[in-house]
């Protein structure tokens, strides 16, 4: 299993069983191994003031235990409340509750956690979906979701879906969490991953060789290294060019910094096309760039330019950005579909090129040449019919229907950008790059994603992942050469 892959409960449910019936490691010396560094993640967070560990009756209440008893040992005080029937602890959770010489506690209330200087959340673990039904143990999430004191969480944040992130109800706040073996998809993905705090894997013990193949992964940091690098033989034609079909009255900026994108990225060649009445503002910016006149209405792309833009589109080859600055007209829409329709070469879509396909998007399955969507929340809800806040809620869910019924890579922004396959495999960004949450970021990914395509870098998945990893790379380099996220433009995020 890859560092970065991001095993759901059911593929480490497998890998724990591969673990202890196939390699022979006893269950106990796993316990022992991840209550031991959870008790070195607490002691990290919060290093002074009582540990009160709140244990549930499953192996994560097992692992609470062992972490109680490695932190009394090394001469913390600490309190153990048990949240549950006692009589219904698994073996291995009795068996470190045996260990124990402290008292255990039963759960009274949020004042079991007062005077804490850290908590210890090993109330459910990775085998949790749902919504917390109300008794003791969501009045013990409960008391978690706002608490006093630094609470660090066993495997995954209590509430949190460990599969998909998902969180239907309360669920703890972590300031960190100690995960084991490898970080769960609900660590990285949203909702969940606002619940993570800071994630520290914790190795258990398992050796490599698991025969499990989890079908979503972090994006490495070795992503980039693949990017089609210029040699002395190099020509502006052989590094790929982008075409940029967009812009309309009040929205140039967006195609202008979707191609000054991906001529940062690398292509050699970049050609927009854009509103004829609109040219000379195209032509003063973009000087770097070859401009191609279409048709255009009041300052509005229409469907007349259909053919003189796939005309060039097959001329040149390369990757086609459709969307950017389009804006919502009728005639827009319909040529951003038929580009869409007829266009041989690899095709990015988005902004008013994703809402162009709104109930339209299984239309896009037809294509032969590869498609990528990159939608923030409110365009992939409009695209699925569904809305935005829906979403949010199920970000990993919708990103691969959307994959699924376009047959296309759908890279859903966000802080957790997650880029989907039409197979299910996903790949998660590390996010971190708080410059990014300002307009015109996305015109700019748009541009590196099809400077990758436009490279011929391969896979196409890998190709669309590299984008995702160099402009959230960039997007933190500019927060730094700025001084602050909060100064950065999107220009900055082009220059970096």
């Amino acid at each position: 299993m890859s560092p970065d892959a991001l095993p759901t409960a059911a593929e480490m449910r497998e890998t724990d069983r591969w673990a202890i019936e196939d390699v022979g490691i006893p269950s106990l010396d796993l316990m022992e191994r991840a209550g031991a560094g959870l008790a070195r993640t607490a002691a990290e967070t919060g290093p002074t003031g009582p540990a009160v560990v709140l244990c549930g009756t499953g192996n994560n209440g097992g692992d609470g235990f062992v972490a109680a008893r490695v932190l009394h040992d090394g001469g913390r005080d600490v309190r153990v409340v048990l949240v549950g029937d006692p009589a219904r602890l698994t073996a291995d959770a009795e068996a470190n509750r045996r260990r124990l010489t402290v008292p255990v506690e039963g759960w009274t209330g949020a004042a079991c956690l007062d005077g804490a200087g850290v908590a210890i959340d090993a109330l459910l673990g990775t085998g949790f979906t749902g919504t917390l039904r109300d008794g003791p143990m969501a009045d013990a999430v409960r008391a978690l979701t706002e608490p006093s004191a630094p609470v660090v969480a066993a495997d995954v944040p209590s509430g949190v879906d460990a599969s998909t992130g998902e969180v239907a109800g309360p669920a703890v706040r972590a300031s960190a969490t100690a995960t084991f073996h490898r970080a769960k998809p609900g660590l990285w993905i949203a909702p969940g991953k606002r619940h993570a705090g800071r994630v520290h894997v914790v190795d258990i013990g398992i050796p490599a060789g698991a025969p499990v193949a989890p079908t979503v992964s972090l994006i490495g940091a070795d992503a980039t290294e693949r990017w089609p690098r210029r040699e002395a033989g190099s020509t502006k034609f052989t590094s790929g060019h982008v075409l940029v079909c967009g812009g309309s009255l009040g929205l140039t900026g967006a195609p202008q910094l979707a191609a000054e994108g991906a001529m940062r990225a690398g292509a050699g060649y970049v050609t927009a096309c854009v509103p004829a009445s609109l040219s000379p503002v195209f032509e003063t910016r973009l000087v770097e760039a070859m401009t191609f006149a279409l048709p255009d209405e009041g300052g509005a792309l229409t469907s007349a330019g259909a053919e003189a833009g796939l005309t060039e589109a097959r001329r040149r080859g390369g990757a086609l950005v459709v969307g950017p600055g389009f804006g919502r007209r009728d005639g827009s829409a319909a040529l951003a579909r038929e580009l869409a329709r007829r266009a041989t070469v690899a095709l990015v879509l988005d902004a008013d090129g994703l809402n162009a396909h709104a109930g339209h998007l299984d239309s896009l399955a037809e294509r032969a040449a590869p498609t990528v969507l990159t939608p923030h929340a409110g365009e992939l809800a409009r695209l699925l019919q569904t809305e935005s806040a829906e979403v949010e809620r199920r970000r990993l869910h919708h990103a691969r229907e959307a994959a699924a019924r376009a047959d296309a890579i759908v890279v859903l922004k966000g802080d957790d950008t997650l880029v989907a396959e039409p197979d299910g495999r996903v790949a998660v960004s590390r996010g971190g790059a708080a410059a990014l949450a300002t307009a015109g970021t996305g015109d700019v990914l748009s541009g590196v994603v099809a400077a990758a395509l436009a490279s011929g870098l391969e896979p196409v998945a890998a190709a669309v992942a590299a984008a995702v990893e160099l402009h959230r790379r960039a997007g933190i380099r500019a927060a730094r050469d700025v001084g602050a996220a909060e100064g950065v433009i999107a220009s900055d995020v082009i220059a970096a």
